[in-house]
Order: structure tokens, then sequence, then C-alpha cells
């Protein structure tokens, strides 16, 4: 049977650049070859390659939106609009100064959607980005980063907004449920780096060495949370990508480790490791309320799977 998410993200493209006026083309559009533009990862407030939302009419940026959402599950997407929007609340908390607004985010396509066998796009701005590469009918997700800055907005200590708390309650509650040698093994440092390692790399250069935990030392509580964890980042994937990255996962090893003091309000990360997958999660502000976490596939990252297999297939 035919997967119908190509074609859906195909439509999408083609009916985004079809509501764009020719100066927002020329900037949203690039070459898919333009490896620079194409391999891009930035999560931090930066220019970067494409169009801004914020110079599209009401139809571009619905069109933009729902190109969006044919590569996101509903909860995902939920996410994601939650994460725009907190531009506007991280302005007000800084006083207005930045300028930062639920805008400032960016459409970039590679190729054409209409003709090429080889295609790919991107949205993105601060805490937002979501990348696509659909090549002979497939689709190649990854990097998928969200952030949250604050992680958590509350009202007499009950969360108005916390886009990002399964994220950190699960990671929490899979440290909390292994036992006393595995969590030990879990912990590789009292304190957690200034940042996700992979960071704003296009491409994982080196392979992180598989710290932690392994996955077949944990008793049935923590394999069946740490499987949860990694459900929770595929399924930010519509269900037939989802399964389908579960799937490549089923027989292979994972790895869990944590970073930074195991109490809430203070700075901490995990990440997972296994087969082609990287899961990391930080809160980097000394209270412990500023979220990134990121899904990545590092030797299939931005389509290099699919390439792979296009290239073999055409040469």
């Amino acid at each position: 049977m035919e997967d119908p998410l190509p074609e859906q993200m195909r439509a999408a493209g083609t009916t985004l650049l079809a509501a764009l006026d020719p100066a927002a083309r020329d900037s949203a559009v690039h070459p898919f070859d333009d490896e620079s533009s194409r391999r891009w990862l930035e999560y931090r407030p930066r220019p970067r390659p494409g169009v801004c939302l914020a110079e599209l009419d009401v139809a571009g940026r619905k069109a933009a939106h729902r190109l969006l959402a044919t590569a996101l599950s509903p909860s995902a997407y939920a996410q994601a609009m939650a994460i725009i929007a907190l531009e506007e609340v991280l302005d007000r908390a800084e006083g207005w100064h930045r300028g930062r607004h639920s805008g400032d985010y960016w459409v970039a396509v590679f190729g054409d959607p209409a003709r090429d066998d080889r295609w790919a796009w991107r949205l993105e701005g601060h805490h937002l980005s979501v990348n696509m590469t659909v090549v002979d009918g497939q689709v190649s997700p990854a990097p998928i980063f969200f952030g949250a800055n604050p992680a958590a907005v509350r009202y007499a200590g009950r969360p108005v907004s916390r886009p990002l708390g399964i994220e950190e309650d699960l990671g929490r509650a899979l440290l909390d449920a292994i036992g006393p040698a595995e969590r030990s093994a879990a912990i590789i440092a009292d304190e957690a780096p200034a940042d996700i390692i992979s960071a704003t790399r296009g491409q994982v250069d080196a392979p992180l060495e598989p710290l932690g935990v392994p996955s077949d030392r944990l008793g049935p509580t923590g394999r069946a949370l740490l499987d949860q964890v990694v459900a929770l980042y595929l399924d930010r994937l519509p269900p037939e990508l989802a399964i389908r990255e579960a799937r490549r996962l089923d027989a292979g090893r994972l790895h869990f480790a944590w970073a930074g003091p195991t109490h809430p309000g203070q700075r901490h990360y995990y990440r997972v490791q296994g087969d082609d997958l990287l899961i990391e999660y930080d809160n980097t502000s000394a209270d412990g309320n500023h979220a990134h976490t990121v899904l990545r596939r590092p030797a299939s990252d931005f389509g290099a799977d699919v390439l792979a297999t296009h290239h073999k297939a055409h040469h």
C-alpha cells in the first residue's frame, strides 16, 4: 500500500509556494543541492535561510502551518504552537527589550515539490526546527527540535503553560524507577552540560559515546519507561513515520544517561542513544526553567538515508 504522507507533503509544499508572491518565493526556495542551507539547524534567534512568516499574508502563513502539520502528530503540533506563542511571553518577561515575536519563524523549501523526486523543507525559529526530506516517495524525518522558555509558567504552584512537561516527567520517572546500581550507572555527571551536546551542528560528526545504563540492564519497569520516553519523541511524527522509526529500533540496544541534580528546579540533562537514534533533553537555566529537546538520527539526518538509497539506485 502506497504511503500517502509524501504526497500530502508534496501537495502542501506546492500550495505554500503558490500562495507566496514572487519576492517571498525567491526567499523561500533554495536549490536542493545547497547543502549549507539545507543541512541547517538553529534554535536560537538568528537570521536563517527562508522567508519569515511575519512577512507573509494570512494565506501564506496558513499554508506554512499546514505544511508543518503534515510532519507532526496532533499532540506535537499543539506543542509547536505553544512554543511559538511563548515568544510573546518571553518578550514580556524580558521587558519587551529584544523584540521577540511569534511571527519570527521561517519556512524554506529545497527543490521543487511539484516536480522533483528530491526535495526538502524546514520550518524553524527560536526553539523550533522541523526538517523533512522527501526522496523517491520516501519521507526522512529529523532533526526535530522543540524548546521552551519559560519551560513552565505557573499560578499558585500549578502549571498554566508547560509545553515540554511530559518530556521532563517521563525522564525523571525513568530515573526514579531503576535500581540503585543502574541509577548510579545512568548518572554520568553531577552537573548538566550547558546545552544539548549535538548543539546546532548540521551533522553529528563523530558518534557520541553511548554513556549511561544500557537497556538490557534495566528491569521490566525501567525498560517499559525507557520505551515510553523513546515513543514520546517518535510520536512527534505522524503515525506512519513513528511506526516506521520504532521498527528500526526494535532489535537495537539503547542507553540512558542523566547529568545534573535529580530533584526538580535545577539544571539537568538526559539523553537516549540507540542505533542511528539520539534523543537529548536539557534544562539550561539556573532555575531549571528553560528546556531544549531534540530528536536526531545521526547517520540519517537531513535525509542521508533516503539519499544514499537514491544515489545507489540511480548511479
